[in-house]
């Protein structure tokens, strides 16, 4: 009996800790993430049908925290949507911004890494050690290329807090040389907060045929005709976002939606084209002009605002020549339909969303561009956009060959420069233009009928990518976290935008920001703007020495469009806002400037990681496959040699062996018929091919082929030779070859050629598999000679650049 009692009273106070441990946990620290599990005292009793179970340690969402979906663009200016007066129609961010908000000064970095870095974190650019894009990473605070510890994503805070979070689309946020099986992953998006992740991993892709990821597994798509990547990844999203919310109804969800549209190369179907069919026929000049009066009509852009100078560098549309016309309108019908087929898909996920019951509680953030438009086209506009970074001059002439291919998967293109001009109305400059509105200020649309009462109204608060995070933290009830992972977190250096909700008389809340993005760089300080433009995006050369720079004022409270430069007017404000620029360049990592291209493209120089730092040679294995330039043997411009160990089974084999990149330039090793067959593809524009007459033997083979290259400079040609078990079974010349790089998102693949081929008849089905077994492939490069060495680097610098106005 005294047993009995005593193990009652026991009972009794476990209970009552348990009890006690229960109430604490309904008011859990959520500044510490994970949140702590509570410590629940050890049992003492002995018969579980005696002891009261303690309450189950869960952590879940504030009640009534919304959904978030974040729906970012690829590349598109302030004045190219609809919504905000542009000539493309887009009517899911319209009525979004029917029932919800405008935001007519939000603002990016002007460039793809940096915004979403900062967009994800709700740190400046630099805090995320991302200055500019990952494959110009320095050992530089500030451009490291690497995420710190201490700067936690909004997707971690959220899914530590009873979120369910899933990213779709592109993921320009992982340095280029941990995108391998060898990591780290630690800043993959699946280990950056993201449950799920579907999507690319890089600047760019090809929508037709995209290299795709689910999570950390790449994946192969289905070799439909009528396939596109946008349309498959709001299918992927529109499952996944059921799915959870059929599993788990209470549980709010995250879905960071960044499509790969409306980014070069400018890839939709041909009915979307043929929508917009004349519509550009007046040209890029008229084309300002009436986006301006639209935008003015709309109350986006203030009335008496007057467009800003174009650029001497874009001709005047009526000084251009009848092919050049020709041409250019059909760039740009190429590039309209291709933005309204991308909102359209948006579309039918926001749709999803209503039908699940769910509109009404989802926070919306429809963020139209993450830099302005792009100006990588050149002036002429593209068939092929690694022409561009190869250093190949397209012709009007060249592409107007293709001219019903554009949009198409035969097509990896690009427009014209003064379009890019035009999607930034009433903005002089472009993309990757820091210092100036047309490559920092983006439309943005806000909806969530739950928190945001008024209807249809123009928000003008002054705002930046840095104030999203912050945003949705405040939305959600939830506090910024002092510690994640056990390491002390730097302050969000955002604010939110909550209180602008449902007050539009709201007075700015951030006051000052400072833009930096190769030297072009600016500071924005309560309506003042100051800054210098020290590349614009289409030279290879800076203006001046960075001391040197020509700066620029303006009073954006009655200079909209940043017409009026003042700085000659008032050169006290100027001096003023310069030594603001300073202090905040200190304070977040922006110093030293970096306006380099050669040195940034020498890995070593820059301290940047290189997996093939000093070989000259590397042996890969079959199921190898979407190893990208940043993380393959550099085969260019040098000879080298390709040695395959294969079993070939009776009958004979064919498929590839091991090929690099695919239709628009690359090479490619394989058997055809089971001949040995090596074939080079210059750019998509002309294919060399060196192939033997007879079949290997069956059994295990040798196959080797060797490239004698020419030297004397960059992009020559050599001879080509094919060893079968030492013997030389094949020999042939090739004229071309491509200095810089292959292909921003096709890798090599060993046994197989994913996504496009690089040759169009292999005689197997995609993806081309090798039907014999292969034991090992070694790639063995030659020292490039010192002359050779110096033009490549100036080469690389050069493509340097042009990248990065393409990511």
């Amino acid at each position: 009996m005294k047993r009995k009692a005593l193990n009652s009273v026991v009972s009794i106070a476990l209970g009552t800790a348990y009890a006690a441990t229960a109430v604490a946990q309904t008011v859990p620290d959520r500044t510490q993430l994970p949140i702590p599990e509570p410590k629940i005292p050890p049992s003492t009793v002995f018969d579980v049908r005696n002891a009261t179970p303690p309450q189950r340690f869960e952590v879940k969402a504030p009640a009534g925290a919304p959904n978030v979906l974040i729906v970012l663009i690829d590349d598109m200016g302030f004045g190219q949507s609809s919504a905000f007066g542009g000539p493309i129609n887009m009517p899911t961010a319209e009525r979004l911004a029917r029932s919800g908000l405008k935001y007519n000064q939000f603002h990016t970095t002007a460039l793809s890494s940096p915004t979403r870095s900062a967009l994800l974190t709700g740190r400046n650019h630099h805090m995320n050690n991302t200055g500019s894009i990952m494959e110009t990473a320095t050992s530089f605070p500030g451009n490291t290329g690497q995420r710190p510890e201490s700067v936690a994503p909004l997707a971690m805070m959220l899914r530590y807090n009873g979120y369910t979070t899933a990213a779709f689309g592109k993921n320009h946020e992982t340095a280029a040389w941990e995108v391998s099986p060898s990591g780290p992953t630690d800043r993959w998006p699946t280990r950056s907060g993201f449950a799920k992740f579907y999507g690319f991993m890089g600047g760019e892709t090809n929508q037709w045929s995209p290299a795709i990821y689910d999570g950390m597994t790449k994946i192969e798509t289905p070799k439909d005709p009528n396939y596109h990547f946008m349309t498959d990844m709001t299918n992927q999203a529109i499952k996944w976002m059921q799915s959870v919310k059929s599993l788990t109804p209470d549980k709010p969800f995250f879905i960071y939606f960044a499509p790969g549209a409306t980014h070069a190369p400018h890839h939709v179907p041909k009915e979307w084209i043929a929508k917009y069919k004349g519509k550009f026929d007046r040209g890029w000049d008229r084309l300002r002009e009436e986006t301006l009066a639209r935008q003015i009509k709309l109350g986006v852009v203030p009335a008496g605002t007057k467009l800003a100078p174009k650029p001497e560098a874009i001709k005047d549309w009526d000084k251009l020549t009848a092919d050049e016309k020709k041409l250019f309108t059909r760039q740009m019908e190429v590039f309209a339909g291709f933005g309204e087929y991308t909102d359209i898909e948006i579309g039918r996920l926001v749709d999803a969303i209503a039908d699940m019951g769910q509109l009404d509680n989802t926070l919306i953030f429809y963020i139209v561009g993450d830099n302005g438009a792009s100006a990588e086209g050149g002036m002429s506009g593209l068939f092929n956009e690694m022409t561009y970074f190869n250093g190949v001059q397209e012709t009007v002439q060249d592409v107007l060959k293709h001219y019903d291919e554009l949009g198409g998967p035969n097509t990896y293109g690009h427009y014209a420069a003064g379009w890019a001009v035009a999607g930034d109305t009433p903005f002089s400059w472009t993309k990757q233009v820091a210092s100036n509105y047309g490559g920092t200020r983006n439309g943005m649309v806000i909806h969530w009928p739950n928190g945001v009462k008024a209807k249809g109204e123009v928000r003008s608060q002054w705002h930046h990518v840095i104030d999203i995070a912050p945003t949705i933290l405040e939305a959600a009830n939830l506090p910024e976290p002092k510690v994640v992972n056990g390491i002390n977190q730097t302050p969000i250096e955002g604010v939110s935008m909550l209180y602008s909700f449902n007050d539009a008389q709201a007075k700015d809340n951030h006051v000052t920001q400072y833009f930096e993005m190769f030297g072009n760089r600016a500071i924005y300080n309560d309506g003042w703007l100051a800054g210098t433009v020290h590349r614009a995006a289409w030279e290879t050369e800076v203006r001046a020495p960075l001391d040197n720079d020509t700066w620029e004022l303006y009073d954006t409270r009655n200079d909209f469009s940043l017409a009026n430069d003042l700085a000659k007017k008032n050169p006290e404000k100027l001096k003023e806002m310069q030594g603001l620029f300073m202090t905040e360049a200190v304070k977040y990592s922006v110093l030293p400037i970096d306006d380099r291209t050669l040195e940034r493209l020498n890995a070593a120089l820059v301290g940047r990681p290189d997996l093939m730092a000093g070989r000259t040679s590397l042996t890969v294995y079959e199921g190898m496959t979407g190893m990208s330039e940043n993380v393959f043997i550099n085969t260019k411009n040098r000879s080298h040699s390709i040695t395959a160990d294969v079993t070939i089974p009776k009958g004979g084999a064919k498929g590839v062996i091991l090929a690099q990149a695919g239709r628009f330039g690359g090479w490619s090793l394989y058997l055809k018929n089971g001949k040995p067959t090596y074939t080079y593809n210059f750019l998509g524009l002309k294919r060399f091919t060196i192939a033997a007459k007879n079949p290997v033997p069956a059994g295990k083979v040798t196959i080797r082929y060797e490239f004698a290259y020419d030297g004397g400079g960059l992009a020559k040609g050599g001879v080509g030779t094919i060893f079968v078990n030492d013997k030389k079974v094949a020999e042939g010349r090739i004229e071309q070859t491509q200095p810089m790089a292959f292909s921003p998102d096709e890798g090599a693949d060993v046994g197989e050629d994913g996504e496009t081929p690089v040759v169009e008849n292999y005689g197997v089905p995609a993806p081309y598999k090798f039907t014999g077994k292969i034991e090992k492939v070694t790639i063995d490069v030659k020292e490039i000679g010192k002359a050779d060495k110096v033009a490549e680097d100036k080469g690389r610098a050069e493509a340097a650049h042009k990248k990065a106005l393409a990511d």
